[in-house]
């Protein structure tokens, strides 16, 4: 065996102890200011980590940017509240003879998607009057289909494909025809010129098919401020 390891036990044995105390204390004395450093240390370590790198602050953490959320247009009508879209409905279906409930979806769809897209609802409202009179399985002899007569044909590339035809769909045939209402009447400038554009009448100079829907448009107006007048009474 190793005489080198046996050596420290010998040394300390309890008789050495009592003859050397002094060589014990300086023992006692070195084992605790290693330990003293080493504790120092350690936080002299933690205190310079700090330094470098804060600790961590427990605030509210950052909110996170939602997804763009659709800015209405300036001029754009909100949805109307529960009970004018209610009146509404009513107004359209009396006229049209078609059922209440049925009306009021259409015209929520109506404003819904014409807000998103920048077309007031009530102009969307007015062209589904005007070419079906609230019909959504019209179709003409040119192929024009559903509530706003969109011709599928012109419009593949905005169509759904993987839905498979979606024209004769109340609500995505509106959402159609609003968005082919929009693309025309800012390539012509105004809503008179997208109005003749989307009738494919836009060389038309008395603008028949464009008075014709803003007519039932002004009707429709006058119902809601009526509406709104009633409420502010």
């Amino acid at each position: 065996m190793n005489t080198a390891l046996r050596a420290r036990p010998e040394v300390l044995a309890g008789g050495d102890l009592a003859a050397e105390p002094a060589r014990v204390r300086t023992l006692v004395l070195a084992v605790a200011t290693t330990l003293s450093l080493a504790v120092l240390s350690a936080a002299a370590a933690r205190f310079d980590g700090w330094a470098v790198e804060p600790p961590i602050v427990t605030a509210a953490p950052a909110r996170v940017a939602a997804a763009p959320v659709a800015v209405r247009p300036v001029g754009v009508p909100a949805i109307p509240a529960h009970d004018h879209l209610d009146a509404l409905a009513r107004l359209v279906a009396k006229k049209y003879r078609v059922s209440t409930h049925a009306a009021r979806d259409l015209i929520a769809t109506a404003f819904r998607e014409g807000a998103h897209i920048g077309v007031d609802p009530l102009l969307v409202i007015a062209v589904m009057a005007v070419e079906s009179r609230f019909n959504p399985i019209a179709e003409s002899d040119a192929g024009a289909m559903g509530l706003m007569q969109v011709i599928p044909a012109f419009h593949q590339d905005k169509l759904d494909a993987s839905a498979g035809d979606p024209v004769l769909d109340p609500h995505a045939n509106i959402r159609l025809g609003a968005r082919v209402l929009g693309e025309y009447i800012k390539r012509g400038g105004s809503e008179t010129a997208g109005l003749q554009m989307y009738n494919g009448s836009g060389d038309d100079p008395s603008n028949g098919y464009a008075n014709k829907v803003f007519a039932e448009r002004t009707r429709l107006q006058q119902a809601v401020a009526r509406l709104r007048d009633r409420s502010r009474a």
